[in-house]
């Protein structure tokens, strides 16, 4: 998920930002403008309930159960150089206006603001045991920098208290994620409520009164909703990083790192790191918006420029990883304090949107080959571009605040995480059915190069292999007899019936031998009708005649083929390993001397070569 254009209103830190509106500007718009109409039709939501007049009559807060929104009876007063007082203000009622902007925002043109806001507490809420009623006042939106809140009576501050993102956290008049203080508000009293904000970035003010119980329970259920998303985005941190332990595939790291930025983002967002991870540290509260978010678009373009590979060119693709790059020295540079977050938004408003832009040709030539990464890409840019309008609408003071539009990026991004994810799992199956072609495809060219074409036993190249491997393994009480047998009469079978019924006859044979062969002997036709056949773990010389005479019968048989039937033997002549050898050429062709000698000797017989040469090897 990335964070174009909307960066610049994160800062924690006061100085960090200038408040010259033109400057702030988020370039990336001006590359939405075929999306007019999306966003004229968001503001004309909002605007329902934007523009309404502030109303002067006090807000009543009769109803103890429920969260009263505050903003429908706000009035503002700019205040640009900071510089006025809360005497000035009470002095200067009249000075204050109803707010111009959308419904609890004021976007990015003022760095200090004054509110005003009367409430009327019933005079049936108190009693003697207690006086004062009270109400929590909450601002709920984290990264505002400094909330002085006043509460007066009749021209007189009867309570003072500082909120905001830079104050020490055992200094907070309630100690939660967002910016709340207790008041005591005088039943049958109205009160007029003063808050000075100040913050570098976004004036995003969603204010609200409620009692302490119906505080907890608001404050509990966005706990809950931030403990969910947040343990989403971890499982899928755990899930990917133990995939690429396991896979070794470097598409898993790109998207840890996108969903790294995107979970620390929303983490500081909603004020859940200030709360939990870094209470107090102030170079994290400044620098973790444009960190993460940096960190997040540099995941994003590296998870793009992999996913979509070859499918965006190689000089598209050159770019994206010179973008990621350029994103990476960014973050670095603003930790080190070299660019500021002004220097972020730039970079982020400029490149931050380029990686979904530059990856638009590669998912588009995805989905015309009927490939589904593309749609499911396109998808989730789309998921980002709505999640970006709406948020930079609300921080631009263009797009009213309430739960959608504040968790818009957060669900926007936990949106793209979870079809990245989709991704990430549809690119590991391509993978692995190519591993699994790539494999089958290889043991039929093995299968090819080590196997006789017309009986699909051992060729001789197979038979070396099998051969060399189960000398290695025979010894003196496990022997390995190599028989070489010979077809008599298969000469007269071709000359008088063709090679048609003699290439027939070979096959019954190879099926005769493996018939009578154990499970794991080795089978092998060398050319013509030479055959060997390799037996291990045997005892002694006699087991090996015994094989060998099983052989002789079953070839001894009469083979009845499809228009003939045929008879033929064979001579056979067999070696011991490592009695009468180690050495497969020397075993190979001491069993050939005994066929041989067997040939000539009768034929249809079972020999063993009379001397044994040892080769050691």
């Amino acid at each position: 998920m990335q964070f174009a254009g909307v960066n610049n209103l994160y800062s924690s830190h006061p100085p960090a930002l200038s408040t010259r509106s033109p400057e702030l500007m988020p370039r990336s718009l001006h590359l939405w403008s075929a999306f007019r109409s999306i966003f004229g039709i968001l503001l004309a939501v909002t605007s329902l309930t934007s523009l309404a007049a502030t109303a002067q009559s006090p807000l009543l807060l009769a109803d103890p159960t429920a969260i009263i929104d505050v903003w429908p009876a706000i009035s503002i007063l700019r205040d640009p150089e900071g510089k006025l007082t809360i005497d000035d203000v009470l002095a200067a009622p009249e000075k204050f206006a109803a707010p111009q902007s959308s419904y609890a925002t004021l976007g990015m043109r003022q760095k200090v603001v004054w509110l005003y806001a009367p409430v009327l507490v019933p005079a049936s809420a108190g009693s003697t045991a207690e006086p004062h009623a009270q109400w929590i006042l909450d601002f709920d939106y984290t990264l505002l920098n400094r909330i002085d809140v006043y509460a007066s009576v009749d021209g007189r501050v009867v309570q003072h208290a500082v909120l905001g993102n830079i104050q020490p956290n055992a200094q907070r008049p309630i100690d939660s994620r967002s910016h709340a203080v207790p008041l005591q508000l005088q039943p049958g009293a109205t009160h007029a409520l003063f808050m000075r904000v100040e913050t570098a970035g976004a004036m995003i003010l969603p204010v609200t009164l409620s009692k302490l119980s119906a505080f907890h329970g608001h404050a509990l259920a966005e706990q809950i909703l931030q403990g969910l998303l947040t343990s989403l985005g971890l499982c899928l941190l755990l899930y990917s990083l133990l995939q690429w332990a396991s896979l070794r595939e470097h598409l898993y790291i790109k998207y840890s790192l996108l969903i790294v930025g995107s979970v620390l983002f929303s983490v500081h967002f909603f004020g859940i790191g200030e709360m939990y991870l870094w209470t107090d540290n102030a170079w994290i509260e400044k620098h973790m918006a444009g960190i993460s978010a940096l960190i997040a678009s540099c995941g994003t373009a590296l998870f793009i420029e992999d996913v979509l590979g070859q499918d965006m060119g190689r000089r598209l693709r050159l770019a994206t990883k010179l973008l990621a790059a350029a994103l990476a020295a960014a973050a670095l540079a603003h930790a080190f304090d070299l660019i500021d977050i002004r220097g972020v938004s730039l970079v982020m408003s400029t490149l931050g949107v380029m990686p979904s832009l530059m990856g638009i040709p590669g998912a588009l030539a995805r989905m015309r080959r009927g490939d589904s990464v593309g749609a499911y890409f396109l998808l989730a840019w789309v998921g980002y571009f709505v999640a970006s309008i709406i948020m930079v609408g609300v921080v631009m003071g263009k797009v009213g605040v309430n739960f959608w539009t504040m968790h818009a990026f957060q669900l926007g991004a936990t949106f793209d995480m979870l079809i990245f994810m989709r991704i990430t799992a549809l690119r590991s199956a391509a993978l692995h059915i190519a591993a699994q072609r790539a494999s089958a495809e290889h043991d039929t060219l093995h299968s090819l190069a080590h196997t006789d074409s017309l009986t699909k036993l051992l060729n001789r190249r197979g038979l070396n292999v099998t051969l060399t491997a189960a000398l290695h393994n025979c010894t003196p009480e496990k022997l390995l007899a190599v028989y070489v047998l010979d077809l008599d009469g298969f000469k007269l079978v071709n000359d008088q019936f063709g090679h048609d019924v003699g290439d027939e006859l070979l096959e019954i044979v190879a099926s005769r031998l493996a018939a009578t062969m154990r499970t794991g002997d080795g089978i092998a036709r060398l050319g013509g009708d030479e055959f060997v056949v390799l037996a291990g773990g045997l005892q002694n010389d006699a087991q090996a005649v015994e094989l060998g005479t099983k052989l002789l019968v079953a070839l001894g048989e009469p083979f009845a083929l499809s228009r003939h039937t045929c008879h033929v033997g064979a001579t056979i002549g067999y070696t011991l390993a490592p009695l009468d050898g180690l050495h497969a050429d020397t075993i190979i062709k001491q069993a050939d001397a005994a066929m041989y000698a067997g040939k000539q000797s009768g034929r249809n017989c079972l020999r063993r070569s009379a001397t044994v040469t040892e080769v050691k090897l």
